[in-house]
């Protein structure tokens, strides 16, 4: 189905205030995979028996309200999904795979051979795109310096906005962040954005394109 510039225009909107309550779902229910989650945590001091309190003293004590961090799919009743080529579900695993692959991107030490760090992309990355890291990696002067320096690198990434989409296809703008130690020379300081395109998959998402936002820095692919 053909759309219109405007039409185009509002389904972008729509994305940004979809991406908002997706981003708003998982904060308020990382705490749900295992992971410690400060919201519901008892601040130091507090007794967690002082609601039994108010109900001893005939007290209502009125139920929590928490705001809804259902991602809203609608506008106007219209169904917005119904313009995309993809699914909710097919966008969550989209965004999943992306900040894993910013993940792995990142991570490597010195005795890693490109062999090695390419492994870390199985299941995250089309073949091809495995193929051109483990060239990147290997690169001489970058394999030199993380040799004689005995690096070692960490770091993650945020996916900030849906640049593109298109039938099977969706390139995000990421923002990655990475800790080298001992620092790179060369490296820029701080987080650097990144476009991710990844690709449909049978029921998964693969990334099939990574480069640089900023010209000049020198990354790993």
């Amino acid at each position: 189905m053909e759309l219109t510039p405007g039409r185009q225009r509002l389904i972008f909107a729509v994305i940004v205030l979809v991406f908002a309550g997706l981003g708003l779902y998982l904060f308020t229910h990382r705490g749900s995979g295992g992971t410690p989650s400060a919201v519901g945590s008892t601040p130091a001091g507090t007794s967690a028996s002082a609601p039994s309190s108010a109900a001893s003293s005939g007290a209502s004590v009125p139920p929590t309200v928490l705001p809804s961090a259902t991602p809203a799919s609608t506008v106007g009743g219209a169904e917005i999904y119904q313009w995309l080529p993809f699914t909710p579900a097919d966008l969550t695993t989209a965004v999943n795979t992306t900040t894993a692959f910013a993940k792995a991107y990142t991570t490597w030490n010195y005795r890693e051979n490109a062999a090695a760090y390419g492994a870390s992309f199985n299941g995250l990355a089309t073949a091809t795109e495995i193929t051109s890291l483990e060239a990147g990696y290997s690169t001489g002067g970058a394999a030199q310096q993380r040799t004689a320096g005995k690096q070692v690198s960490t770091g993650s990434g945020t996916v900030t906005q849906i640049t593109a989409f298109a039938s099977g296809t969706i390139t995000f703008t990421v923002t990655i962040s990475q800790q080298v130690t001992p620092a790179q020379s060369t490296s820029l300081a701080g987080p650097q954005q990144y476009t991710v395109t990844v690709v449909s998959a049978g029921s998964a998402w693969q990334v099939n394109d990574i480069e640089l936002g900023n010209p000049g820095n020198q990354g790993n692919s």
